[in-house]
């Protein structure tokens, strides 16, 4: 058993108290590779902002749970030496799971110094994700581990996430999953979606320059919730922007993304300022690491010295961090 503790995470009760008083939202970066947690180091040392390390189950087969624990606590002492480097503030820094499904999965997070689970039983019966999520609350708290539940299903495409439609969460709902789960925040579903994806063009509108516009965010549900769980942290999914330049760079560059449309950055901004504590973004990134790369390859298709087109990658990644920090999230200085 390996506390998260040890590896110099914390968990995520103190970050969302202090973001629900704050008026701001805790950014949640999903990781894969060595690039991507440098940049997010990089950007959240430097706008002095907390920030969530997360992984997906998918993520962690690939870069291995064991080669996982210690790149984490790399990600940790890499944080400590650029602060110290820099004459900045080391900042609080949590790790992890994203969309857990099990609670075999859960605890092994757990054992390998996880300071945050998320369990996602939203895919079964209101019951059973009860159930589910009541043992994997118990098995953490005992570990001083937090939890996130989620109610509502979000579409889209993510890894090990499959969903065609969505279904937004019934505030009937939050009161009895929270007492009777004791989790720790809680996913909701109004109207976010995972992947570069989130919309078919049928349910968008197009503007003059022919960019889809999505539908809005439910906020009518996410107030109906704050009423019936006055205080208590919310998450969002799903709420990456997919921004239009990254898209044309890939484009431009040999990609075929078509439709690509995210959350409108103003609706993540007034969402921050609510109930929402912590926002999931994974999408945005892969985007513009593959913008970098594909720009590189193009230009320079006799490239085969990987420093030369991940730096660029990593480059963009920070500063894409760093704008959501400053100019979506909020939670720029807040460390």
């Amino acid at each position: 058993m390996i506390s998260y503790k040890q590896l110099g995470f914390v968990n995520t009760r103190e970050m969302f108290q202090k973001a629900f008083k704050g008026g701001y939202a805790v950014p949640a970066y999903n990781f894969n590779n060595m690039e991507q947690i440098q940049a997010i180091v990089v950007a959240c040392v430097e706008t002095q902002s907390p920030v969530i390390l997360q992984v997906s189950s998918g993520a962690r087969k690939y870069a291995n749970q064991i080669l996982l624990q210690y790149m984490g606590q790399g990600a940790v002492e890499m944080m400590k030496a650029y602060a110290k480097e820099k004459g900045l503030k080391p900042i609080p820094m949590a790790l992890h799971l994203d969309h857990g499904d099990t609670l075999e999965l859960a605890k092994s997070c757990i054992e390998t110094g996880f300071s945050s689970v998320m369990i996602d039983g939203s895919h079964h019966p209101f019951e059973k994700n009860i159930e589910l999520t009541r043992q994997v609350v118990e098995f953490a708290h005992k570990n001083d581990v937090t939890v996130e539940g989620e109610l509502g299903v979000l579409a889209g495409i993510e890894d090990d996430v499959h969903a065609e439609h969505s279904t937004y969460t019934d505030p009937k709902d939050v009161v009895k999953f929270v007492k009777e789960t004791n989790v720790d925040s809680l996913a909701i579903s109004i109207g976010t979606s995972h992947g570069a994806n989130k919309f078919k063009p049928a349910q968008c509108t197009r503007n003059a320059d022919g960019i889809l516009i999505p539908p809005p965010l439910r906020f009518d549900i996410l107030e109906e919730i704050e009423q019936k769980i006055p205080g208590f942290p919310i998450v969002l999914h799903g709420a990456s922007s997919v921004p239009a330049e990254a898209v044309k760079i890939i484009n431009e560059n040999g990609g075929a993304l078509k439709d690509s449309v995210g959350i409108p950055e103003e609706q993540l901004r007034k969402a921050a300022k609510s109930a929402v504590c912590k926002v999931n973004i994974d999408s945005d990134g892969r985007l513009w690491m593959t913008a970098a790369i594909r720009k590189t390859f193009k230009e320079k298709p006799a490239e085969f010295d990987p420093r030369k087109y991940l730096g660029p990658a990593r480059d963009a990644l920070v500063a894409m961090y760093k704008h959501k920090n400053e100019q979506v999230l909020g939670s720029a200085g807040k460390a």
